[in-house]
């Protein structure tokens, strides 16, 4: 079965050490996103990067970074993102960057039977 429709991927684009009451960041917006059900969401660790900063972030040194930029991506309708840019709000500091745009979602799910 496939369910297609019109949705939004936030983005937010954060530090390997940021933090939010001790714990990693996006382990703590991965957990919240899974708790509000939310259709999807994936973390990714880049190797290179720089920010509001302009300091570069890289694995390419004898002793790897312990701040490599780090990208969460969800994915769900307009209106499920709204509300959970509400709850994330607090969480996002100074310097962290939110995007958001428009996607065609096609999701492939078990038929029904």
């Amino acid at each position: 079965m496939k369910i297609e429709g019109k949705g939004k991927m936030l983005k937010i684009f954060i530090g390997e050490s940021d933090k939010w009451h001790g714990e990693s960041l996006h382990h703590v917006v991965l957990k919240k996103a899974k708790e509000l059900g939310l259709a999807g969401a994936t973390i990714i660790r880049g190797i290179e990067g720089f920010g509001a900063n302009s300091r570069i972030h890289t694995a390419w040194t004898e002793v790897l970074s312990q701040d490599l930029p780090i990208v969460i991506e969800i994915i769900d309708k307009e209106e499920r993102i709204n509300e959970f840019i509400k709850v994330i709000d607090p969480m996002i500091t100074e310097g962290l960057i939110v995007i958001m745009h428009d996607v065609e979602i096609i999701k492939y799910a078990k038929s029904k039977q």
